[in-house]
């Protein structure tokens, strides 16, 4: 294995349910394609929800992180098993270079791209220094402490944003809170499978709720599902071009930042759970994250990101098998090129999508503080709690900075915050209560 570029996956015996199928292992194929389909299913809910929040085509996006998976296969020489899809990093930033709307396609995305290949191409630069002097100075940079805030601030930020798009009538309103309590039921009262896709399962349930009460009982605005008729099976996605302005270039690129540490994580999560040390291929992971991104830009797509979602499929049924995630991704790139597959989600009405936006955000910001229990970080350390506390109100109060002709948002505000802030009260770390 160690003297070819890509492991010699050998059929992995399963005479044991539940027995562990390694990276270098794989399924026989039924299973394999199975398996596959089970990925695509993990990642459909928020990579499609991303680019819909974002006014970006959602069909384009599912075949983006098809292109995008294979691309971090090679990249990484098919060892690191993790599923590429579009990140939730983008939204508050493209929002705001595009004062988009919130419903509909973006009539600006051309200035989106522009800023989501500039972060691409930071994020590669940045896997090139890891992959030449390794991860301390990005662990020393960014401390759980640090990646928590900003994750958190992320979620906290978007809130506005979820809750001002079901405000229109109390009916988007009900609907949106309505969607919200399925969701919650699925997360609490199904098991298995169905709860693992909680978010799909329950967008897809206050869907039908919503149909009945507006196809059927003449509610608010119905669903057209003429689009979907009239779509074709098979065609071309819908590319569109990128306008490369300073400004937004600036606003969005500094993104690679939380994909540095969302990726560093997942990485960390992985080499934990197969029991090898994936460490030398962190540097790779970036590039390979980060030509994804660069690649699905100048498509029309958005940054793309390692997937929680399917590391938990990967958890539950110890499958690691990097040939699943090929599996998947070519999956991905079918559907790609369905636009009836992309008119049907064009369909989710919009108080369904916001009230989904409402737990997405939510769980964000909760998986913020998630980083901050698993590891542990000491709140009685004044360093800690002030650089958590300043974060999130710059966060969460989108508080700006203006610098001539170029202004930092709330998010990018909180990001280059916390780490300053961090490195400046290094050595004024002293334990007690801050009154």
């Amino acid at each position: 294995m160690a003297d070819s570029y890509f492991p010699r996956w050998r059929l992995a015996p399963r005479a044991v349910e539940g027995s562990v199928v390694g990276p270098d292992e794989r399924l026989a194929w039924p299973q394999t394609f199975a398996m596959g389909v089970q990925h695509v299913v993990a990642m459909f809910g928020s990579t499609v929800l991303a680019p819909l929040l974002m006014g970006f085509d959602p069909n384009l996006c599912i075949l983006m992180s098809g292109i995008g998976t294979l691309i971090f296969f090679v990249l990484v020489g098919g060892r690191v098993p993790s599923y590429l899809g579009s990140s939730f990093s983008f939204i508050g930033l493209v929002i705001a270079v595009t004062a988009y709307s919130g419903h509909g396609p973006n009539p600006n995305i051309g200035v989106a791209l522009g800023g989501i290949i500039g972060c691409g191409v930071l994020y590669v630069l940045i896997g090139l220094v890891v992959a030449a002097i390794g991860t301390r100075w990005i662990e020393t940079l960014m401390p759980p402490v640090v990646t928590g805030s900003i994750v958190a601030v992320i979620g906290l930020n978007l809130a506005p944003i979820a809750v001002k798009g079901v405000s229109a009538s109390n009916f988007d309103s009900g609907m949106a809170l309505l969607t919200v309590l399925s969701v919650g039921v699925i997360a609490v009262f199904a098991r298995g499978v169905v709860q693992r896709l909680l978010i799909l399962v329950g967008l897809l349930v206050a869907y039908a709720i919503y149909a009945v009460l507006t196809n059927g009982l003449g509610f608010g605005k119905p669903i057209d599902f003429s689009i979907v008729a009239n779509a074709a099976w098979f065609g071309m996605p819908h590319f569109r071009s990128a306008v490369f302005d300073a400004h937004a270039v600036l606003l969005i690129a500094p993104v690679a930042v939380i994909l540095v540490a969302e990726n560093l994580g997942h990485i960390k999560a992985v080499s934990a759970m197969t029991g090898r040390n994936l460490d030398r291929f962190i540097g790779r992971a970036f590039i390979g994250d980060g030509i994804a991104t660069v690649v699905s830009g100048f498509a029309g797509g958005t940054g793309v990101t390692t997937y929680a979602e399917n590391i938990g499929v990967m958890a539950v049924t110890k499958i690691y098998s990097t040939i699943v995630f090929v599996m998947a991704a070519v999956i991905a790139i079918v559907l790609g090129f369905s636009p009836k597959f992309g008119a049907l989600i064009e369909t989710i009405p919009g108080p369904v999508l916001g009230g989904v936006s409402i737990v997405v955000f939510g769980l964000i910001a909760v998986t913020g503080a998630r980083i901050w229990v698993a590891n542990r970080v000491d709140f009685t350390d004044n360093r800690n709690l002030i650089v958590a506390a300043v974060t999130l109100v710059l966060g969460a109060g989108d508080f700006s900075l203006k610098f001539g002709g170029f202004a930092l948002g709330g998010i990018g505000t909180a990001t280059f915050g916390a780490i300053i802030l961090y490195a400046l009260l290094r050595r004024e770390a002293v334990p007690g209560p801050v009154l």
